[in-house]
């Protein structure tokens, strides 16, 4: 075919516009293939998608998974060790008090009051005044003992680092005679346990160690009522690792060194049920029970792993208290606890009093201790060796 000049040149217009708008067929070739991949991802063309869309792998969202709970603080390892006597009567003003103000008190004694919880029951009042609770009654039964607030220091020298409150001596000299006694212990850093209500926190190598009074006694914590005594324990059972509870109990006097059955009593007061309230706190967490009171030593058994010892009789008696026998039979009680409460070792060493009232080494506190125990608990009771090692039934 033969063109004509003018056909030629509209020929070559044509071919310019088309070198023109070559970019923009390209542009319309790519915005078609992203267009095409969105419809097949999405389903839709309603978004606008970007031409580097169609290079990048969808993302999936998801719903960050819950944080595990926080882990328990580990439990702390390791062991305490307990020293427990009975009763402390240091004297009582104005004249039964030791010549050297009370520095030879507990000096024979002193190598066996070792350990990381000292506990002993203060039997009466550092106070210096106050109107006692004999001075209206007449009867040769009622006594009341004060010995100087200066004492405090005695306790403290001697080793112990907590003492019992709970018992029917601590009110001998009425509400200023507690002030007096209470300040007296503060003054020297040496913590009390056994008021209404009262939780005593101590930390040994980690351990966290509870203690409780109890006592059938204005003030103290109820030991007849066995409901709120185990509600108290198990509420200290809740804040340590370790919880050890005293108790001031049981009917007093020479013939007085078994556990009777039922509720005790003495010149018609009852003295709760020994028995029946320490399993209740051992129930409620308690693992360790220590017994004062009757002023004589009394038999020691295992509940559910637990040691009992019911009574640890007088531990000084400086002439206010009457000493022969039974009463003058003492003792020191070593425990050793895991930090979980369990039971490791136990020791009795056996200590007398002597004229006027102070405790040294020695005596019959084994034997005592083995035979009543056998015959009041049987198959529960501890076991004695001839050198005081204490194992479980």
């Amino acid at each position: 075919m033969i063109m004509s000049d003018e056909q030629r040149a509209r020929l070559r217009e044509r071919h310019k516009a088309v070198r023109r708008c070559w970019p923009c067929l390209v542009g319309l070739v790519a915005i078609g293939m992203v267009a095409a991949a969105a419809f097949a991802q999405h389903g839709s063309l309603d978004k606008p998608v970007s031409a580097g869309a169609a290079h990048t792998p969808a993302r999936t969202v998801r719903t960050p998974a819950p944080k595990p709970p926080a882990a328990a603080p580990p439990r702390p390892t390791g062991t305490v060790r307990i020293t427990a006597v009975g009763d402390l009567v240091m004297g009582s003003l104005p004249d039964d008090l030791p010549p050297d103000g009370g520095a030879s008190l507990f000096g024979s004694v002193a190598h066996l009051l070792t350990g990381d919880v000292v506990l002993g029951n203060l039997e009466g009042t550092l106070a210096t005044g106050g109107p006692s609770k004999c001075e209206d009654n007449d009867s040769p039964h009622c006594f009341a003992f004060h010995a100087p607030p200066s004492y405090a220091h005695r306790l403290k020298n001697a080793g112990f680092t907590v003492l019992n409150t709970a018992n029917n001596h601590i009110d001998d000299f009425g509400a200023r005679g507690r002030r007096e006694t209470f300040a007296a212990l503060r003054s020297v850093n040496l913590p009390y346990t056994g008021r209404l209500g009262q939780i005593t926190l101590q930390r040994v190598h980690g351990i966290r160690i509870a203690l409780i009074g109890f006592a059938p006694d204005q003030g103290a914590n109820d030991l007849t009522d066995i409901p709120a005594a185990r509600q108290l324990t198990a509420r200290a059972a809740t804040m340590a690792d370790i919880v050890i509870v005293t108790m001031h109990a049981g009917a007093e006097g020479p013939d007085r060194t078994h556990v009777e059955p039922g509720t005790e009593y003495f010149l018609g007061e009852n003295r709760g049920d020994p028995y029946r309230f320490s399993h209740a706190v051992i129930d409620a967490g308690a693992d360790l029970v220590i017994g004062s009171g009757p002023h004589v030593l009394r038999g020691m058994e295992f509940y559910k792993g637990r040691l009992i010892a019911y009574s640890l009789g007088n531990f000084t008696a400086y002439k206010v208290l009457a000493l022969g026998g039974a009463l003058s039979t003492s003792a020191v009680l070593h425990v050793t606890l895991h930090s979980d409460g369990t039971y490791a070792t136990g020791r009795l060493s056996p200590a007398q009093l002597i004229e006027p009232g102070t405790p040294e080494p020695g005596g019959d506190a084994i034997d005592l201790v083995s035979d009543v125990s056998e015959y009041d608990f049987g198959p529960h009771a501890v076991h004695l060796t001839s050198d005081g090692t204490l194992t479980r039934p």
